[in-house]
């Protein structure tokens, strides 16, 4: 799942408390957290402290947006508004197949995971992945061989 949390460190919790405006050493720690509820109070997200992809869309790191089974809100209900189906902002195995077809249909990789090279392809958040994006962003459909920003995590999320 691509979140950010208490414990994690590496390059995308570096690009996260760029945006916070607190050292950015890509250890995300008490400090950080801190920051990230005042913005997730002010800017009227669900505070918890956890950067996922609906705070990293609302913050504009689109380059870390990576939608898979088990993601949940504003975001995955805004691409399965985009793929026509029920919009329940919960990313399960429905929303991985009409993924795919879309993967397909765009000449794509048809892993089901909705990452910045799949994203560039839609309507809704075409805009946001430009080129550069893309270029620096996780892991996703159309590149199974590429490194990922993601895989520089560690901590007590990583697998």
């Amino acid at each position: 799942m691509t979140i950010l949390g208490k414990g994690m460190a590496g390059e995308p919790v570096k690009l996260l408390q760029e945006k916070l405006g607190v050292t950015a050493d890509g250890q995300f720690g008490p400090g950080t957290e801190k920051a990230l509820r005042e913005y997730q109070a002010k800017q009227n997200i669900a505070v918890d402290g956890i950067a996922g992809p609906d705070t990293f869309t609302h913050m504009g790191l689109p380059q870390l947006v990576y939608l898979q089974v088990g993601s949940v809100g504003e975001t995955v209900k805004k691409l399965q508004q985009e793929l026509g189906i029920t919009a329940d902002g919960r990313y399960g195995p429905a929303t991985a197949n009409a993924v795919k077809e879309f993967q397909k249909k765009n000449g794509l990789t048809e892993d089901g995971i909705a990452g910045p090279t799949t994203l560039a392809k839609t309507k809704t958040f075409g805009k946001e992945m430009t080129a550069s994006v893309i270029a620096g962003s996780v892991l996703d459909a159309g590149t199974k061989a590429a490194r990922s920003i993601w895989d520089t995590i560690t901590g007590v999320f990583k697998k």
